[in-house]
């Protein structure tokens, strides 16, 4: 059943390509289909699609106005309506999918303002794994009140995945413990991928997402705003997203983010990250681990 859904999520990503590419990328056998990533197009060069093994070419090279049409159809033809996230390098995509982009930058006073002359673009293929997180979401509870969680593993891990998944059950609740009232600032659109101010992906009905605004401003404005028992924000990398954090922690909000690093002894070799664990911001890690079967969670405890 999984592997026919994750076929279909890969069809549904292949709606968004131009007709010619379209048909070529449906031709991909199924086994294919059901685990590609992502369809990367480069203008004079053959359309690949991006597999676990790496990136396979189909047998079309991409003309400039594919990319043009490509953008087009991800804006349902209406490409002013996308013009924020546009000039950013992406287009969400209803469904969930989402669109990069680079080409020509249009600079004014040192500003991006928007992209033409495409050159090259990645669809990825948005999967969500719902079911995930249930086993883990009640070990991240402490005395009655979640205990502010890092997600642990280098990049490509699955950290906004899981991060994903334990909102939705956060916010759903769980079997020992009510619903929580989630913010999810969702920076670079990844978690909630919004579409006109809808969710595309299941992030619970308690959750409220602050879409496109960087985890340093956003954290602020939630904790005024929207009176939420978690903030959970994806990939913190920066020192203003650390003292946003620790001012949330102040607050008594718990907080859930993810982190690159393999586990907590990678963290305390990183200055930055240093400085969070003697802050004692978080008070849990979940470390994301490969197995011969898929991925394993491991929880805990932070110094």
């Amino acid at each position: 059943m999984q592997k026919n859904l994750n076929i279909l999520r890969y069809e549904d990503a292949a709606a968004i390509l131009p007709n010619r590419l379209r048909k070529l990328a449906l031709a991909l056998p199924e086994e294919q289909r059901a685990e590609a990533e992502e369809f990367r197009l480069r203008a004079g060069r053959p359309m690949t699609v991006l597999l676990p093994t790496g990136e396979v070419p189909l047998d079309a090279v991409v003309e400039p106005e594919e990319l043009e049409t490509l953008c087009d159809l991800a804006t349902e033809f209406s490409r002013y309506a996308a013009a924020e996230t546009l000039r950013e390098g992406f287009l969400p995509v209803r469904g969930g999918f989402r669109v990069g982009l680079c080409g020509t930058a249009v600079m004014k006073d040192g500003t991006n303002t928007n992209l033409k002359s495409f050159s090259s673009a990645v669809i990825r293929i948005a999967r969500e794994q719902k079911g995930i997180a249930d086993t883990l979401a009640d070990r991240l509870f402490r005395n009655g009140a979640f205990a502010s969680t890092l997600i642990l593993s280098p990049p490509g891990g699955g950290k906004t995945t899981l991060l994903r998944d334990l909102v939705r059950r956060l916010s759903e609740g769980t079997a020992e413990h009510g619903p929580q009232r989630i913010s999810l600032i969702d920076e670079r659109g990844e978690v909630a991928v919004m579409y006109r101010g809808e969710p595309q992906m299941d992030v619970g009905p308690h959750t409220d997402v602050l879409d496109a605004c960087p985890k340093a401003l956003g954290i602020p404005m939630v904790l005024r705003a929207m009176n939420p028992q978690i903030i959970a924000v994806d990939e913190i990398t920066v020192r203003e997203d650390l003292r946003a954090a620790a001012m949330a922690s102040g607050c008594g909000v718990g907080l859930l983010a993810t982190i690159h690093a393999a586990d907590v002894a990678e963290l305390e070799q990183k200055p930055l990250y240093r400085q969070l664990l003697e802050d004692r911001v978080f008070r849990l890690a979940v470390r994301i681990v490969r197995t011969e079967t898929g991925r394993a969670y491991e929880v805990e405890e932070l110094p």
